[in-house]
């Protein structure tokens, strides 16, 4: 296994292996083989892992520039030492770099409130085929207007390039956080009440409903001061207040799933909000619903069904044609035809 200490090395050994028409398996710690389609085969392995360098944090710009290589647990302790945060909260947080988080679009509840990678990602330097060193945005919130070329990284599995640094926008820590959850028969139970939150004041860092271990559970973060969070209980009369741990779970299930499930598969669908209890009430197999954004993440032990790409797989084609037209990096690892 190669492992570049910096973008420089990263960019001369994609430039090597590409020269040479090898195949490359591209990641950081190799956390997420069992998200996505499992790694094809290759003639060489090159790891990031040991680019792991806090590159610039500015906490009073709410900013901060890391290699990808960085422990994404390291990013979230160097936050909290100054009491700020990057709520992604992804699975396989404590194994994942930065980089193979961003590469697998991976983020978790808090996203109904802050958005995903691709809203706090403000500027980003990747490696191409080719030996050069992309700089994508910069270190500021607001970038001027054009093609974003870091998003294409994100979510793109390490099919396109090698993400080398990021730059994130940051976040404050609120000065209190509460959990409500409520339990219900049936999913329409639940949905109609994430409905009647959803038309309320109530402003939410996070709504998942889940259908285990039994019936549906209805998960609300409330985060703010003492007033906001007393202003939920008086809106959620019929809900229990959990510790904040309650989350733990719900964040790391899929890999606890996958790992506890050889040959299982996890399905995200994304849709509108008016047609997740539709889905809901489709799937009977275990699922998380970020229900204040759209996304359903469905876990089947087997026979899972393809995701429908249509028109979106012939764009995702084109774009790999641009950056890997001999399809050398991670083939097959994005929906098993990228």
């Amino acid at each position: 296994m190669l492992r570049p200490e910096n973008p420089e090395q990263l960019a001369a050994l994609l430039r090597e292996a590409a020269s040479a028409h090898r195949t490359i398996q591209l990641g950081g710690n190799f956390s997420k083989a069992c998200f996505g389609e499992p790694p094809a085969p290759a003639d060489i392995t090159i790891s990031t892992s040991s680019m792991n360098d806090l590159l610039q944090y500015e906490p009073r710009d709410l900013t901060v520039s890391v290699q990808a290589g960085m422990p994404f647990s390291e990013l979230v302790r160097i936050l909290s030492a100054q009491n700020q945060m990057l709520p992604l909260d992804p699975p396989w947080m404590l194994e994942s770099t930065v980089g193979g988080v961003l590469a697998a679009n991976l983020s978790g509840p808090r996203r109904r409130l802050y958005g995903t990678a691709r809203d706090m990602v403000i500027g980003m330097t990747f490696a191409t085929l080719e030996g050069k060193l992309i700089n994508s945005g910069g270190m500021v919130v607001k970038n001027v207007a054009g093609l974003d070329m870091a998003k294409l990284m994100i979510g793109s599995f390490g099919t396109l390039a090698a993400i080398a640094t990021v730059n994130f926008k940051v976040f404050p820590v609120p000065a209190a956080t509460r959990t409500f959850v409520m339990e219900f028969d049936t999913a329409a139970e639940a949905f109609a009440e994430r409905d009647r939150i959803l038309r309320s004041v109530l402003q939410p860092s996070a709504i998942d409903i889940v259908n285990w271990p039994r019936g549906f559970r209805l998960l609300i973060r409330a985060a703010g001061n003492e007033l906001a969070l007393e202003r939920y209980a008086k809106e959620l009369p019929q809900a229990r207040i959990e510790d904040d741990d309650t989350w733990d779970p719900i964040c790391e299930f899929s890999r606890r799933y996958l790992a506890a499930n050889p040959g299982a598969k996890v399905v995200p669908m994304t849709m509108p909000l008016s047609e997740m209890r539709a889905c809901a009430e489709s799937l009977d197999v275990p699922f998380i619903a970020r229900a204040g954004s759209g996304a359903i993440y469905a876990h089947y032990l087997k026979d899972a069904p393809e995701t429908a790409l249509t028109g979106d797989f012939a764009t995702m084609t084109k774009v790999k044609e641009m950056f890997d037209p001999e399809r050398l990096l991670n083939p097959g690892r994005l929906h098993g035809r990228i």
